[in-house]
């Protein structure tokens, strides 16, 4: 269940912050605007959980690109006021954003320079993923899900500062907890802790606060689902998050019952695989309550589905393509059926959906111009199929987001080499032809040289934690320009096999051996079955009883 109030503050409503007496006062920072912020889950679920601890004060801070001393948006007192700041990481650019950010408020920028408090914890996706890159800035990472122990974490160094203790000890305290990874005092690799729960979502992340100025406008977000149970290749969720879990469709009514929010943007990376979604949208239409979805598989597209949302009004659909090639979709087991990708085009134009919006990736290892222009035939066949009838009847636009493959740690891409600037520039260039005479077809996506530099950041070392305090001065550009690192390394080329990573200070749960295989079927092109519904040995992930390296159950010859 959805554990303590869900109190939910609309537009221009403050938290009532409790008297100082007693409690520590704690910086939550979020490394980007509130509109950013109030569409960030996983911030706004460690905001509800550290605000409800009587041990702790906690206020809000939006770190902004400018050259400004940041400010609690509760009191504005300035950041380097509080004892302990706890900074939510979900971007490989955000090191430069923190950077500055301690920069402005004249506080040392490397943690071996700061003897005496703040203590800076690191939290997110990037604690899961590689720590390495900002861990000479930040003193300490909290290595898992929130609810799997940062507000025990937070009330212990909480109650050692408030009796006196200094940096130094609590930081020895700190690296004794389960999750928690303080460079040079932790016994590493830290593993990820998260809610032994099974499969439940025990408690699913929802909006604390709801604005106008968010960027989901006035949306109650409700977390769905945690983790991916399809296991393609590339994707860090399905398998930093693992064992995927579903929410219960009680919790969400009842968090929806309490908040009473005009509008619920549903979130999870596998919306169409929770067995009560049709159930809950049913219910949110019955008691008129607006909805919106993010991403679906197509897979997953019924006409029970798009009649709920034509009757809710929503003329927009996402389906999730991936790789241009059946080929490349095979070697990156994304498992879709053009076949059905096409139906639900269909369905979705004969019930009224509008506008359609797909993704792509491009820079593949091993792609070849065959993949792209089997691409060409595909998205002519789409369009084709968005067009049903005459007058308001069809798809009129469709949305094609092109993205360049960043290879993550802790997949199975994790050895692989980046597509080359040029090379990606030469694709995207071939992409602007393909679209040009599809009537109704927009392009967009992100350019080749930020796409490379976080997949820099994302497999690098502690050497780039000058990188991101050089690009907080001076930006990324100028900033890479005048770092004297070896990107090649990082980049453009396969790991070899046995190769150490400087992401394995930090153990996610997936074993390495299962990655690796997972690669190598990759660059055969062999699919692997998705994650059972039922808990399994054959990554580790679970906990389950450890394996034997010939275990069938890993489904690798």
């Amino acid at each position: 269940m959805i554990a303590t109030s869900r109190t939910v503050y609309f537009g221009s409503q403050k938290p009532v912050l409790p008297d100082p007496g007693g409690r520590l006062p704690v910086a939550l920072a979020y490394p980007g605007p509130s509109r950013a912020a109030y569409a960030a889950l996983g911030w706004q679920a460690v905001y509800r959980l550290a605000s409800r601890s009587p041990w702790l004060r906690v206020e809000r801070f939006f770190l902004s690109a400018k050259k400004e001393v940041p400010r609690s948006q509760d009191t504005s007192l300035p950041l380097d006021a509080f004892p302990l700041a706890a900074f939510s990481l979900a971007f490989e650019l955000d090191g430069a954003v923190l950077a500055q950010a301690l920069d402005s408020c004249g506080v040392p920028l490397l943690a071996s320079r700061r003897p005496d408090f703040p203590i800076l914890l690191g939290g997110g996706p990037l604690a899961f993923l590689n720590p390495a890159p900002l861990a000479p800035i930040l003193d300490a990472w909290f290595v898992g899900e929130a609810e799997a122990g940062l507000q025990d974490l937070l009330e212990g160094a909480a109650r050692l500062v408030l009796d006196g203790a200094s940096k130094a000890e609590t930081l020895e305290w700190m690296a004794t907890r389960p999750g928690v990874y303080v460079t040079g005092r932790s016994a590493t690799p830290v593993r990820r802790v998260w809610p032994a729960s099974g499969r439940v979502l025990e408690d699913p992340a929802c909006s604390v606060f709801v604005s106008n100025e968010a960027e989901f406008k006035d949306a109650m977000l409700l977390e769905v689902n945690r983790g991916c149970p399809h296991a393609c290749r590339f994707c860090a969720a399905g398998f930093v998050y693992r064992p995927p879990r579903h929410a219960r469709v009680e919790d969400l009514r009842a968090a929806v019952a309490e908040a009473r929010p005009r509008k619920v943007g549903l979130v999870g990376t596998a919306l169409t695989d929770w067995p009560d979604l049709r159930e809950f949208l049913r219910w949110l239409a019955s008691v008129k309550i607006k909805f919106t979805l993010s991403s679906v598989r197509a897979s997953g597209v019924t006409e029970e589905l798009l009649d709920i949302l034509r009757n809710a009004g929503l003329r927009t659909l996402t389906l999730a393509l991936e790789g241009p090639s059946a080929r490349i979709r095979r070697k990156a087991n994304k498992h879709l059926d053009e076949e059905a990708f096409l139906r639900a085009v269909s369905l979705a134009a004969a019930r009224g959906v509008n506008h359609l919006k797909s993704y792509l990736i491009m820079g593949w290892p091993g792609e070849e111009d065959a993949d792209y222009e089997e691409l060409s035939r595909f998205l002519a066949e789409v369009c084709r199929a968005g067009r049903v009838g005459s007058g308001k009847k069809g798809i009129g636009h469709m949305t094609l987001g092109v993205n360049p493959l960043v290879p993550k740690p802790f997949t199975p891409m994790q050895w692989a080499p980046m597509a080359g600037e040029a090379a990606l520039e030469e694709r995207w260039t071939w992409m602007e032809s393909v679209v040009k005479p599809l009537k109704g077809v927009r392009l967009e996506g992100e350019r080749p040289f930020w796409a490379r530099l976080q997949g820099l950041l994302a497999r690098g070392g502690e050497d780039l934690a000058e990188l991101s305090i050089m690009a907080g001065e001076r930006g990324w550009r100028k900033a890479l320009d005048a770092w004297g690192g070896d990107v090649s390394s990082v980049l453009d080329r396969e790991r070899a096999p046995d190769e150490a990573f400087p992401w394995e200070c930090v153990d996610v749960g997936v074993e390495r051996a299962v990655l690796r295989a997972e690669w190598e079927r990759y660059v055969t092109g062999r699919p692997s079955p998705r994650c059972p519904e039922g808990p399994c040995a054959r990554c580790g992930a679970c906990g389950e009883p450890e394996r034997t390296p010939d275990d069938e159950s890993l489904n690798v010859p």
